[in-house]
């Protein structure tokens, strides 16, 4: 008896320890249907921070756990699973695909739908199809990836900024820039002391790009929505244990193209053979080769660390980012350090919810002297670089060309710039009314620049130009506020939902510009004196969302925008839109075709608004100051004098309105996805800026709402799964845009007015390109040369095409456009076990160039001109010997040339590694290269120019780069 009671004893003592034991659990969580091992899944215990992640292949370890712990396992694509343990040592876990049609999330304004339930055009690209390899701003990673959406590089400059037109933009003379929104706070696309403003935002840092690109998507973005608009989700921390990522790369690049022109065995015998005796005698003995003087083999590296982590009620993320790039430019280098902190807490069992943002930017740019790059086309090479005492070699006259050498290590060019963005929103839905939900958003956007450089001492700019330094601050400040309400219901009378959103919005805008630069006469500076200007806008906006029996949806928006930067009758206008969507598949003739995964049509409608024309006051009466230097002085007083400035104050908005109709499609089990898109825009109350009468005295050109265009459109894009087996897939996508565009209006009972533009190197005042009514936009106003029997221009001459037996302006004519009639991306993605490679292509048909650069070097007199100094031509003038010098040569139609082209964007084949050196981490080593491929009969070197006048763009590198990627 006693000895069961000892018994009894030791049972009673050891049970409270069992019971409070701490335990480990392994095991493996797999895909219910393929039983593949699924790698990343978050697994946290419930009720605390104690959590994990699976590895490659799907194993996870899960330390001090408790009897009746539940695990709670979360997977992009898979249903949440909860799991309770209950002391076991492994164990199996499945997770099953979500199998509802389409349930991914698409971002829209003040909210988010489902992709199944969106109404509009819209697109959105995740971090997995991001373009791949060394890009610093997030245009560079969607380029080529989203139909309707053309992005052209200004250049090859490291952190180059970018042309981005959604559906060709909607504007002549006001800004065709998309809106852009990063984390709900519309940004300035500026530019602040940098070179791209969105170079400002770590790369690493983003999660995925939307773009809204019908006005039924955009009208609830209201006056500023015009051009479409671009919203930026950057990455959140998720529950479970602390990870950590470090992501590297050093790149190598190289110029992939230069400019033919003349050596200098070349120059001499042209010059022997056509040149006078003055100018054989300025021949020099050198072979110089300009282009390869100023350009350079460049190094740069990015190094992002970033670490996230979290419990059931607060996640984080934070990271810090370096990169320094050189140009292939000598001297040209970017460097930008980042910073980014999410915080986002849910609180009263997730009744509040309250999300903090802040990114901060540090970029430092040295500018290389870009006018280098024309100089080493026109310098005559047969010069040496210096002379025999050491100076740089120059000729001795101001309209010669420079030394391109010289003018890189003589000037100094520098742009530095600080930016802090961010927002704090919070979202509390009510206790008592938990399907309305409140919501209050205030962000900010601050940024400062600094630019600032000159000539040195030792060079001839320095003194032979008044201003040879200058420095210039300037300062932004962008605050929001957004105040709305958010109601949600499920009915099932309707078996759908009811979704209503009403708010209102306030914007504010700042701008402070300071600087001057120095004065080569002793004891004189000038300061141009400090100038404050600002705007800000404020919107009333409501939406609805009506979903009928999952079948039908109907979503309609109102917004009312007003803006200061129009005069007080003016200054509100309305913005509405309407836009259907049928889920085609849902209904019951379709409920047994299994090819068909999904099938849904849109039809959308739309009004948005333009208010950004530049100036800011172009409606409104204002006054100029004058500076130090131009005061009046009355006795011994000097004072500053005033001058009215030009206005328009019945300036008012641009309106577009768009139509659109859409189809959404899926097949074979959502193996093959796509869409097709037709539109229309039309633009009314056109804000452009044209020549004054003869007889306004305040200035010869001013804005007046004068314009309508048409802008039409096809874009469609297609997706395919072709392979996908336990060790190999292989993906396939792409998109097509066919657009046309045309002015349909500007000056009543002037059907001949047209607005000059497009102006060119060479000449005077020459300007190749023209708005005119019936045409595209910035269409090329030309000439039309003339040939002879074998084909060859004939200098000088031109076809008289009105018949009058002389050449004028009457004769000049509409020929090609800048603008492609088709452009497309496709990209493939192919992985075998733990290898993987990437293609990406893009390219456009129909697009057309001015090739400024054979038109201003390409004949006799860029060499002959006068007899102090050579230049150097390009071989254009060995095949033409041009010497006609009017300007009919300069706007000459043989110098439209066809720039369509197809592009290799880049290539990347990386290899995967599990345990990385031993570790539980996981490494992905790879290897990418960038614009590898150009495919084109463009005599230029690079057939993607902005605006269509190609003149000594910076060109862009061939790159190489070696990544590092590691997940803690």
């Amino acid at each position: 008896m006693k000895t069961l009671q000892k018994k009894l004893l030791l049972l009673l003592l050891i049970l409270p320890i069992s019971m409070f034991a701490q335990n480990t659990l392994k095991g493996v969580v797999l895909d219910s249907g393929s039983q593949q091992p699924l790698p990343g899944v978050n697994i946290l215990v419930k009720g605390t921070s104690n959590g994990t992640t699976t590895d490659f292949d799907g194993n996870f370890t899960l330390n001090n756990l408790k009897k009746n712990d539940i695990l709670i396992l979360k997977y992009i694509g898979f249903k949440e699973v909860t799991y309770t343990y209950t002391g076991q040592d492994n164990v199996t876990i499945t997770m099953t695909e979500d199998l509802q049609q389409l349930q991914d999330i698409v971002v829209i304004g003040y909210g988010t739908v489902k992709k199944e339930d969106a109404t509009g055009s819209v697109s959105t690209v995740t971090e997995k199809n991001f373009v791949k390899g060394p890009v610093v701003a997030a245009d560079q990673m969607i380029q080529g990836k989203v139909a309707g959406v053309q992005i052209t590089n200004g250049g090859g400059a490291p952190g180059e900024g970018a042309t981005i037109r959604i559906r060709q933009g909607s504007s002549l003379s006001g800004n065709n820039d998309p809106l852009f929104v990063i984390d709900g706070v519309p940004v300035a696309a500026d530019n602040t002391g940098g070179r791209n403003p969105l170079a400002s935002i770590n790369q690493n840092d983003i999660e995925s790009v939307t773009v809204l690109k019908d006005a039924s998507a955009t009208a609830i973005y209201g006056s500023r929505a015009s051009n479409g608009v671009i919203i930026i989700t950057t990455k959140k921390g998720k529950s479970g244990e602390m990870k950590i990522n470090y992501s590297g790369n050093v790149s190598y690049s190289s110029i992939a193209k230069k400019v033919d022109v003349l050596s200098g065995d070349q120059l001499r015998s042209y010059v022997n053979t056509y040149g006078n005796t003055n100018q054989q005698a300025l021949l020099g003995t050198a072979n110089t080769n300009w282009q390869e003087e100023i350009y350079r083999d460049a190094i740069g590296t990015d190094h992002n660390i970033s670490l996230s982590g979290g419990s059931d009620n607060i996640t984080y993320r934070a990271s810090a980012g370096f990169t320094d790039m050189d140009g292939i430019l000598k001297e040209d280098n970017f460097t930008r350090a980042t910073t980014s902190a999410s915080v986002v807490g849910n609180f009263f069992n997730e009744h509040l919810k309250i999300e903090a943002n802040n990114k901060t930017s540090s970029m430092r740019n040295n500018y290389s002297e870009r006018s280098a790059i024309g100089s080493s086309l026109a310098f005559d090479p047969t010069q040496n670089i210096y002379n025999s005492d050491g100076s740089y070699f120059e000729w001795n006259q101001q309209l010669a060309s420079r030394n391109p050498v010289a003018l890189i290590n003589q000037s100094h060019n520098y742009g530095t710039a600080f930016r802090s963005l961010g927002n704090i929103q919070a979202e509390y839905k009510l206790h008592f009314f938990p399907d309305l939900k409140a919501v209050a958003n205030f962000g900010y956007d601050y940024t400062t620049g600094r630019s600032y450089g000159g000539y040195g001492y030792d060079s001839n700019y320095y003194y032979t130009n008044a201003s040879a330094e200058y420095d210039y601050t300037n300062d932004s400040k962008n605050r929001l506020m957004d105040l709305y309400l958010n109601y949600h219901k499920d009915i099932d009378a309707i078996k759908g939902s009811v979704e209503l959103t009403a708010g209102y919005n306030y914007q504010n805008f700042d701008y402070i510009n300071n600087g001057g630069y120095s004065v080569n006469i002793a004891g004189v500076e000038s300061v141009t004196p400090a100038t404050k200007t600002g705007y800000n806008l404020q919107s009333y906006f409501a939406r609805g969302i009506f979903n009928f029996y999952d079948k039908y949806v109907l979503t309609a928006t109102i917004r009312r925008d007003g803006t200061s930067r129009f005069a007080p009758e003016y200054r509100w206008s309305n913005f509405p839109s309407a836009a259907l969507a049928w889920k085609i598949d849902k209904e019951k003739f379709l409920e047994n075709v299994s090819s068909i995964s999904s099938l849904k049509l849109r039809i959308g409608w739309g009004i948005t608004g333009q208010q950004d024309i530049g100036k800011l006051y172009p409606s409104l009466p204002t006054y100029l100051s004058s500076d130090n230097q131009a005061q009046y002085q009355i006795g011994d007083t000097f004072y500053t004098t005033v001058r009215p400035q030009a206005y328009n104050s019945n300036l008012k908005w641009e309106q577009t309105e768009t139509r659109n109709i859409g189809l959404d499609f899926g097949l074979i089990k959502n193996r093959i996805t796509g869409s097709i898109d037709l539109y229309e825009k039309r633009t009314k109350d056109l804000i452009a800026y044209v020549p004054n009468p003869a007889f306004y005295g305040f200035s010869n050109y001013d804005y007046y709402n004068i314009g309508k265009t048409k802008n039409q459109g096809i874009e469609m894009a297609l997706e395919a799964v072709v392979v996908s087996t336990d060790d190999w897939n292989f993906t396939v996508g792409g998109n097509m845009t066919l657009q046309n565009s045309k002015v349909t209006g500007l000056i009543d009972g002037a059907p001949d007015f047209g607005i000059s533009t497009g102006g060119i190197t060479g000449g005077i005042d020459n300007q190749v390109q023209r708005i005119q009514v019936d045409y595209a936009p910035n269409a090329y106003y030309v000439y039309e040369q003339a040939y002879d029997s074998n084909g060859q221009p004939i200098d000088g001459v031109f076809v008289d095409r009105n018949g009058d037996g002389q050449i004028t302006t009457d004769d000049r004519y509409f020929y090609k456009k800048p603008q492609a009639d088709v452009y497309y991306g496709f990209y493939t993605n192919l992985s075998y076990k733990n290898w993987d490679l990437a293609m990406s292509w893009r390219g456009s048909w129909g697009n057309y160039n001015y090739y400024n650069v054979d038109s201003n070097l390409g004949w006799s007199n860029q060499i002959l001109i006068r007899d102090t100094d050579l230049g150097n031509a390009t071989t254009e003038v060995l095949d033409t010997n041009f010497s006609y010098s009017g300007s009919e040569r300069y706007l000459s139609d043989y110098y439209i040339r066809d720039a369509s082209f197809i592009r290799m964007d880049n290539l990347t084949i990386a290899y995967n590694f599990k345990n990385f050196l031993g570790s539980k981490a996981n490494a992905r080593l790879s290897l990418a290269g960038q614009n590898l491929i150009l495919i084109t009969d463009y005599k230029g070197i690079d057939p993607e120019v902005n605006g269509g006048i190609d003149n000594t763009i910076y060109p862009r590198p061939r790159m190489y780069t070696f990544g590092l990627n590691v997940n803690f």
